[in-house]
């Protein structure tokens, strides 16, 4: 297991932070179920991480104990991210302290435009990136800027919903499943803004169900099984290991 992280007041920055990320035993239920088993990992300032496993291995429960949701219950563990406690944060205090996630679902709010969505994202301090270097970014949507969110194509409202979580001054980005439903086309398109993004030193953290483009992208990976960490690291490692891919992923 990962060794708990010391952030003592009196030793200096190099020795403290192993990771700018650092997950020790986290545990986490919904209700009375147990989905976060006991996970550690950690992530270095600037990495892609895949955080992979079957459906029901425990990834986007682990995303949102990150993030600091309700659901799932963290009851056990610590988050520290740049040195900040997330573990004793509530989600929108996590948020403020730069972490942004992108569900699933997207949630693009119905009846705002693209560029309404962004600026409602500006309003909690402190601000990201201006709305014209996200429409820089994905100029689609600064093509788009005027139309309803919801009325975009699935593709477009991903890259909303990654513009949205960047116009905040986030320092962590988690992304549940972004290519799902995706033309590859448009996963190319996805691919190379989070590469962009990587090079703007943002950490970022990617569940996947397609893990061999994840994989591809990533610097890292963590695979999950039934809520407990069974392999880390690099991505390279899990794409030349077959018997680990079929066993946990099924690829």
């Amino acid at each position: 297991m990962i060794e708990r992280p010391d952030f003592s007041a009196n030793r200096n920055h190099a020795e403290t932070a192993p990771a700018y990320l650092s997950v020790w035993d986290i545990q986490a239920y919904y209700g009375e179920s147990y989905i976060v088993q006991g996970v550690s990992f950690n992530v270095h300032e600037g990495e892609i991480l895949a955080l992979l496993g079957r459906n029901g291995a425990g990834k986007t429960s682990t995303l949102r104990t990150i993030a600091r949701l309700d659901n799932p219950q963290l009851t056990h563990g610590e988050i520290w991210l740049d040195h900040k406690p997330l573990h004793k944060m509530k989600s929108y205090e996590a948020a403020i302290a730069g972490v942004g996630l992108v569900p699933e679902d997207r949630r693009i709010i119905p009846g705002l435009t693209v560029e309404e969505n962004l600026k409602l994202a500006q309003i909690t301090k402190p601000v990201g990136w201006s709305i014209e270097r996200l429409y820089e970014l994905f100029p689609r949507l600064g093509e788009r800027r005027t139309q309803d969110g919801v009325t975009l194509s699935g593709g477009e409202q991903q890259m909303l919903a990654i513009a949205r979580a960047l116009a905040r001054d986030i320092k962590l980005l988690l992304l549940d499943e972004p290519y799902e439903g995706l033309a590859p086309v448009i996963v190319d398109e996805i691919e190379k803004t989070l590469r962009l993004i990587k090079a703007q030193g943002i950490t970022t953290i990617l569940v996947e169900q397609n893990a061999v483009r994840a994989l591809a992208l990533a610097d890292r990976a963590i695979i999950l099984d039934t809520g407990t960490v069974v392999f880390d690291g690099s991505a390279s490692e899990v794409l030349e290991n077959k018997a680990l891919r079929e066993e946990y992923l099924a690829i």
